[in-house]
């Protein structure tokens, strides 16, 4: 049986917690802001935790 490898992209996007969730950050905040209210933006700066819906896909991709 092959090495299982980390999806590359999702390193890149998903950081692990202490506890062991998975966090991440919000979409939408590359260009086109300028239709945006301010506190839309200011809302998507923060990073937030991945569902528990998606966390087995997820780890599935970061090889935990």
């Amino acid at each position: 049986m092959h090495k299982s490898k980390t999806h590359s992209g999702a390193k890149k996007r998903f950081k692990i917690t202490a506890s062991g969730k998975i966090k991440r950050f919000h979409a939408y905040r590359s260009h086109i802001l300028t239709k945006m209210t301010r506190k839309r933006k200011r809302h998507l700066r923060a990073s937030t935790l991945v569902h528990s819906a998606d966390m087995n896909r997820v780890r599935c991709m970061l090889v935990i």
